[in-house]
């Protein structure tokens, strides 16, 4: 019997030939993630009588969500992660505003076929866009693997997704993902690694397979990977200069689950709240008048999503009375965007422009939304209270292209094909 990707990938790094699905094993990872939650990592890590890490080459530290601190006490959790940092000798390191981890790792090369990365943030699912194992965990978790090095693992099922076909101009990775998660439902891959196959998930780019697998969160995945190819090759060019392998499933690998989309077959959609699988067409909704657009991160915060903003946005300006909130993943993008001119269209469009980070996605940190409000966002999460208002407010998730066009219109519509 034939192994699917993930089995391949824990084969790698643990020895053990043919792991089966279901079992138990254990595994250090190649990478372990963190961001903010570093420091009570910390304290959990000296809780139990830590001393030094096991490997400060393997540990990934990124502040991106209290950026800049909004108060006092977030500002001291980044001092207690700065000193365990240079204490521990910890060499990769993102202080505020470098940008979100998920965008960060992949950007500098971090981030090749066949690794493990464990983070200890839900959306670690992100790094599978270039064949690697994202495996979110737990603060408890890390702080341990921070310690000796290794945890356990059960090895999940997999589902296989087929993308055949092509997109119109007008539909994006936000919507593909969002189709999917609408017809599959937010519990459809619980604990299972989801594989997207197919020919037209070989036509999507490193960017838009960054955006797919990050969301395969909202399903409740443990994984979401894109096998590597000749895209994943053309990305890693100049980034990375160890070698890597581009694992591939077996022919006969045997799946929990297999679910066919046809691309031309997709259109806009949102996501309403308050949950993510609840999808529609932007064309069978009633008309939504918004108060905010949030443009950015680790979703859909890089510079393809801000030039398909632009692009709509160019020449125009959004409706009075609401407000766009622009969030690039990273200083790389930020600087990329001004120096194409995308950023320039954004402010003079009537853009906000934050500090590389999450920003309102998680909402707390600013960019909050008043007790009634609407949001059109490209972030991944649309329950009550995420973006930092616990009052009835209500958040729709869209692609970056139909944040522009909803922020001109004041309500929620479909990007215009006509500029794409």
């Amino acid at each position: 019997m034939g192994q699917t990707v993930f089995q391949k990938i824990i084969s790698n790094v643990t020895g053990i030939e043919k792991p089966e699905e279901g079992s138990i094993v254990f595994v250090e990872p190649h990478r372990i993630l963190t961001h903010d939650n570093s420091a009570a990592i910390a304290k959990n890590f000296k809780a139990i009588g830590a001393k030094k890490v096991w490997n400060p080459d393997k540990i990934f530290i990124a502040l991106d969500h209290a950026v800049p601190p909004p108060d006092e006490k977030k500002a001291l959790n980044h001092k207690i992660i700065r000193e365990f940092v240079n204490e521990q000798g910890i060499k990769h390191f993102y202080d505020c505003g470098v940008g979100i981890c998920h965008q960060v790792l992949p950007q500098e090369g971090h981030v090749i076929p066949g690794v493990v990365i464990f983070g200890s943030d839900s959306h670690t699912t992100s790094h599978g866009a270039l064949g690697a194992a994202g495996i979110p965990i737990g603060r408890t978790e890390a702080a341990s693997i921070w310690a000796i090095g290794k945890t356990w693992l059960r090895i999940p099922e997999s589902i296989k997704i087929n993308l055949d076909g092509k997109l119109s101009k007008d539909v994006f990775a936000k919507d593909v993902i969002l189709s999917i998660i609408g017809k599959m439902y937010s519990d459809g891959a619980s604990y299972k690694s989801v594989e997207f196959h197919g020919e037209g998930s070989q036509a999507f780019s490193i960017s838009e397979r960054l955006t797919i697998s990050n969301m395969v969160a909202e399903m409740d995945g443990k994984a979401g990977i894109f096998p590597a190819d000749k895209v994943t090759d053309a990305y890693l060019k100049g980034r990375v200069n160890e070698p890597y392998k581009k694992i591939q499933p077996d022919a006969d690998a045997t799946y929990y689950q297999e679910e066919t989309f046809e691309l031309s077959e997709i259109v806009p959609v949102v996501s309403k709240p308050h949950n993510v699988d609840n999808v529609s067409p932007i064309s069978e909704i009633p008309e939504i008048e918004i108060d905010v657009g949030l443009l950015g991160t680790c979703t859909n915060g890089r510079i393809d999503d801000l030039t398909a903003a632009a692009k709509v946005l160019k020449g125009k300006k959004i409706k009075y009375g609401v407000r766009l909130l622009v969030y690039p993943a990273s200083q790389a993008v930020l600087l990329e965007g001004m120096s194409t001119g995308v950023i320039q269209t954004l402010v003079e469009a009537g853009g906000e422009l934050a500090v590389p980070g999450c920003g309102p996605c998680l909402g707390a940190y600013g960019g909050c939304l008043a007790p009634g409000e609407t949001a059109i966002s490209s972030a991944n999460r649309n329950f009550k209270g995420r973006m930092g208002c616990k009052d009835e407010t209500g958040i729709y998730l869209g692609s970056p292209a139909t944040v522009a066009a909803s922020v001109i219109a004041g309500k929620i519509v479909a990007p215009p094909k006509e500029v794409f």
